[in-house]
């Protein structure tokens, strides 16, 4: 149920009494609230980290201050939330696609006894996400291209969209799709082993009485891994909203992925591609600790607690 702001590759899986009670969609649906909430409530960080990856260079020293104080003079204190309408809205379809996926691709991999390795989980997980990432990949221009719009460039969402297709047509919204999909590997790949390793060592040294770790451990093996996971990914997620970014930066040329790579290595250095790394860290604990506060609270009202 942690939500970061970018999506948790492997969804949560439900015992057969869940999906025939009904818990399931109640659980989905307080972990969507959640993700609304804590995205919402770090949207600010979420929106100078897009900056810092578009605008930060050698030449234009962009830090976390300067970041901030750049977004206010342009646009006032709304602007912090810009683009944040997309991603939140992106949460429902990313997560009923993503679910339905795993559960499809879980049958196919299933092994004759029913139960699912670590490796299985890792493929069909991944498989979910990149099948949810391709059918919600236009919303994901949007969030870029809103985040670092000026103020009046856009009324909205829809007029971003429309804005978008009249200027560049169609292919537009799938710019950065290459290495939005091939970030996903090493992201749901390392998350997911960080995530078990964290786990059976904490079992195997402080579970005397239980098997149960409880909450507060997951949490932090969930947190640890996930941003383990980041940190691999990175310079694709990088590369990526670059390349979305791309056509609303006057005069850039309109690179690919390798061309993109090479150009940030040549001009800026390996460094280059962890720009605005520091405002996605300083996001991660805020944004799982909102996330299980409402998720928690909407399971009590939901009835599920």
């Amino acid at each position: 149920v942690l939500d970061i702001g970018d999506s948790l590759t492997v969804p949560d899986e439900f015992t057969e009494e869940e999906k025939k009670t009904g818990q399931w969609w109640k659980q989905l649906l307080a972990g969507g609230v959640a993700g609304a909430v804590s995205r919402t409530g770090t949207a600010p960080l979420d929106r100078l980290k897009v900056m810092m990856q578009v605008h930060g260079s050698k030449s234009n020293k962009m830090n976390i201050a300067s970041g901030f104080k750049q977004m206010l003079k342009e646009g006032g204190v709304r602007s912090l939330w810009r683009g944040n309408g997309v991603n939140v809205v992106k949460i429902a379809p990313e997560t009923a696609i993503k679910f339905w996926a795993y559960e499809q691709y879980k049958k196919i991999l299933t092994k004759d006894d029913g139960n699912l390795g670590t490796v299985e989980r890792f493929v069909s997980g991944s498989l979910a996400g990149a099948t949810a990432q391709t059918s919600i990949y236009p919303m994901e221009v949007l969030k870029t291209r809103l985040a670092v719009g000026k103020t009046g460039q856009y009324s909205g969402m829809f007029d971003c969209a429309k804005k978008i297709l009249k200027r560049e047509g169609v292919k537009a919204f799938y710019k950065g799709y290459i290495p939005n999909i091939l970030g996903i590997i090493p992201y749901a790949g390392i998350d997911l082993a960080v995530y078990e390793l964290l786990k059976t060592t904490w079992l195997e040294h402080y579970a005397s009485s239980s098997a149960n770790p409880g909450v507060f451990v997951l949490l932090g093996c969930g947190t640890i891994s996930s941003t383990c996971g980041q940190l691999a990914s990175y310079p694709l997620a990088l590369v990526r909203t670059r390349m979305q970014a791309q056509a609303s930066v006057e005069g850039a040329p309109q690179l690919n992925m390798v061309g993109l790579f090479q150009r940030i290595i040549a001009s800026e250095g390996i460094q280059g591609l962890y720009r605005g790394i520091a405002p996605n860290f300083m996001k991660v604990l805020p944004a799982v600790s909102i996330s299980y506060v409402v998720y928690e609270k909407m399971k009590q009202n939901l009835g599920i607690a």
